[in-house]
């Protein structure tokens, strides 16, 4: 009994010790921090330089030399770096606390084919995981569905905010849809068994089922004012007009071909192949469709047990010499605890092919292009959000990275999470 009266006692203490993180006050001095490398975004780095803003904007990006406007507060950054905040495309963010408890988990639903489920108004702007995310600077996130057919429709969102009105960069960018795998095995990943072949005409069934979908949807799409109104086939709408991309989770070439073909008959104007672990092999096609790739994560074994073990590290490079954009995700199983490392994936992919410049494109430039917001996102230039970090040193680096600022549309950020909060509580304790 008595450990028991104790146990509320001991939760009260521990959440005392944390502190709720508040989102930060729109601009209201300009800024200029100087004397940086600054890593534009798009390939270039100045050395010695500046980044000037005022109002959430950027308006100077040069040399420390070529500044002649005035700011109100100048911040010295010398020896460090500063880059554009890093961009997380296909993250379930904001959607999922404890992968383990259901309750918390909002980033998949019932049902088969479910585009008019928005990740948007299930965004949970106070997650605990979001401030540990940012400790990276990761400051943007596109909020995806997972999991079914046609799992939903996506959100970008930045990653500062009270709620998700606030936090909303682009409402409903995308729908998601996962194309049926070209090949199921039964076993575990040490006895792999034989494809069931049962599970042929299954997949034949469902790749009818989504057709027979998109031409419903694609019919209605033609009707500009429908007497019936249908929330599953309005959400499909912006597919085949241009405004909503369609992201589709496909890996092996077989059913990267098959969903290329697939988007081309149906309509649907623009494509963007998720996972995309064979896109290598197929770039002439890719190219061709005007198709982008958001990458699996790379820290994970081959698909394949042929395959080589560093061919996940090699694929970023693999697709830059073959002319097809591209950028980095952490999507997969304990995504949201492990997405903070998105940088070190980029880390690697430098690593393995790639310049540092292009592998730090793969997260902020061409993720956001990728995503459509490259217009207000992903570099520093003038005239974009000011949406940045500065880093003590290199940030593709696990061992240098050590984000001191980060600023989202001009607003200098609390960089601040539970983990720090939980180590200087037991950093200070009383010793008995």
């Amino acid at each position: 009994m008595r450990v028991m009266w104790m146990l509320p006692l001991l939760f009260l203490v521990m959440d005392l010790g944390a502190q709720q993180i508040v989102p930060a006050k729109p601009q209201a001095r300009s800024v200029l921090i100087t004397n940086g490398t600054v890593h534009v975004g798009d390939g270039r780095v100045i050395d010695e330089g500046a980044v000037g803003f005022r109002d959430g904007r950027i308006d100077y990006v040069g040399y420390d030399y070529g500044v002649k406007t005035v700011y109100d507060t100048i911040i010295d950054v010398r020896g460090e770096h500063v880059y554009p905040g890093f961009i997380a495309p296909d993250a379930r963010l904001g959607l999922e606390e404890i992968e383990a408890l259901r309750s918390s988990v909002d980033h998949r639903d019932v049902g088969d084919l479910e585009p008019e489920l928005r990740t948007l108004t299930a965004y949970k702007a106070d997650s605990r995981l979001i401030p540990t995310t940012r400790t990276n600077g990761i400051l943007i996130a596109q909020v995806a569905p997972q999991g079914i057919a046609i799992s939903g429709t996506s959100s970008i969102m930045q990653l500062d905010a009270w709620d998700w009105e606030g936090a909303a960069i682009r409402e409903d960018d995308a729908v998601h849809m996962t194309w049926p795998k070209a090949y199921e095995r039964s076993g575990w990943w040490a006895e792999p068994g034989e494809t069931d072949p049962e599970k042929k005409d299954e997949r034949t069934a469902r790749i009818q089922e989504i057709t027979a979908f998109f031409r419903k949807a694609k019919a209605y799409a033609n009707v500009p004012v429908p007497v019936d109104i249908d929330l599953r086939l309005e959400a499909m709408r912006g597919v085949f007009s241009g405004k909503k991309a369609l992201f589709v989770t496909a890996n092996a070439t077989r059913e990267i071909i098959e969903a290329v073909q697939f988007a081309k008959a149906e309509g649907v104007k623009r494509l963007v192949i998720v996972g995309g672990y064979d896109a290598w092999r197929l770039a002439d096609l890719l190219r061709e469709n005007k198709v982008d790739v958001v990458l699996r994560r790379l820290h994970s074994l081959p698909l394949r047990p042929e395959d080589d073990v560093d061919l996940p590290y090699r694929l970023p490079a693999l697709l830059k010499a073959r002319g097809v954009r591209f950028c980095l995700s952490y999507s997969g199983d304990h995504e949201n605890a492990g997405l903070r490392n998105l940088p070190f994936v980029a880390g690697t992919a430098a690593a393995y092919g790639l310049s540092k410049e292009e592998a730090l494109q793969a997260i902020t430039l061409d993720a956001a292009a990728i995503l459509g917001i490259d217009d207000r996102c992903g570099s520093l230039e003038h005239g974009k959000d000011a949406t940045l970090i500065v880093s003590a040193g290199d940030v593709l680096d696990m061992r240098t990275n050590a984000i001191r600022h980060a600023f989202i549309h001009g607003r200098m950020i609390t960089l601040d999470d539970h983990h720090q909060q939980l180590y200087r509580m037991y950093r200070d304790r009383s010793v008995r």
